[in-house]
């Protein structure tokens, strides 16, 4: 079956996209000391062409861009941001975007939560507000590239990428052969253009990227819990026993230690362990963060 005209303008954005931020990331990884895993990237540490990683669940998921610390050609190392791009023309489909980027990122974020990995997305196109602030609510940083400033790019350079769902399909595969004719000096002068009237947001993303990878430790709270184990066949039973409590009461068995670790840009990475061996493992693996 022949690739609809609509399906080959979404590959042009996300490779138009993709050529905004790839060349952003991968100086920003070379300046960090990171590695920068991609789609496009051949990489003896992983099987095929994909960025594949596991949750917890042995679940898969591919991802588009994974910094590493410790990472190399041959060896994986310990993820510290991922981050989606994504292109959706229509806002009836901007939610479910946002959904399946969360489906992808927030089981791997939950694996990885010591490294509290920074969650990135790069939207473009029409993306509802909702679909955005569902994102920004769940901790991924956003960066957005409205259509009006993609259309904008692509008429600075002659092309006409203003389409809707009325648009013959012949139109669409005229507009689609007159941008893969288009050289190579065009196409970076529209990637200039886009990146131009959207370089307030991506200074901001980066400086949340860095911010992220900067961070250091400002605090440390280690609280040993003890006391009696109380059991309540009711959640009235439970709150007649709260009412009663008197907090001076602070005898009974050790339960276990609650570590949180505050940094200087607001993250906070915390775990509860039942013994002294974890809580050091915890506190070393944060250390090489």
């Amino acid at each position: 079956m022949a690739e609809s005209p609509s399906h080959k303008f979404g590959q042009i954005i996300g490779n138009l996209l993709e050529a905004v931020v790839g060349p952003i990331l991968s100086q920003f990884a070379e300046e960090k000391h990171l590695y920068l895993d991609y789609q496009k990237n051949t990489r003896k540490a992983r099987n095929g062409k994909k960025v594949t990683w596991e949750d917890a669940h042995g679940n898969v998921h591919d991802l588009d861009y994974v910094l590493e610390k410790d990472g190399t050609d041959t060896t994986r190392g310990t993820p510290v941001a991922f981050i989606e791009v994504a292109w959706r023309r229509y806002t009836k489909h901007s939610r479910n975007k946002a959904q399946e980027i969360q489906g992808a990122i927030l089981p791997l974020a939950e694996k990885f939560r010591w490294s509290n990995p920074f969650l990135g997305a790069v939207l473009s196109g029409i993306f509802t507000k909702g679909s955005l602030e569902q994102l920004r609510s769940l901790g991924f940083r956003v960066l957005y590239f409205p259509y009006d400033t993609l259309v904008a790019a692509f008429a600075a350079e002659g092309i006409d990428i203003a389409f809707d769902e009325s648009t013959p399909d012949a139109v669409f595969r005229k507009c689609v052969k007159k941008i893969d004719s288009a050289s190579r000096q065009r196409m970076e002068r529209i990637k200039q253009h886009l990146v131009a009237a959207n370089q307030e947001q991506l200074d901001e993303f980066m400086a949340a990227l860095s911010s992220r990878l900067d961070r250091v430790i400002e605090k440390v709270v280690l609280v040993p819990l003890y006391g009696k184990l109380n059991e309540f066949a009711t959640i009235d039973d439970a709150i007649k026993f709260l009412d009663q409590y008197r907090i001076s009461e602070s005898s009974g068995d050790f339960r276990k230690y609650e570590v949180i670790i505050r940094f200087s840009n607001g993250d906070r990475v915390e775990g509860s362990f039942g013994g002294k061996v974890r809580v050091r493992e915890f506190l070393q693996f944060v250390a090489r963060q």
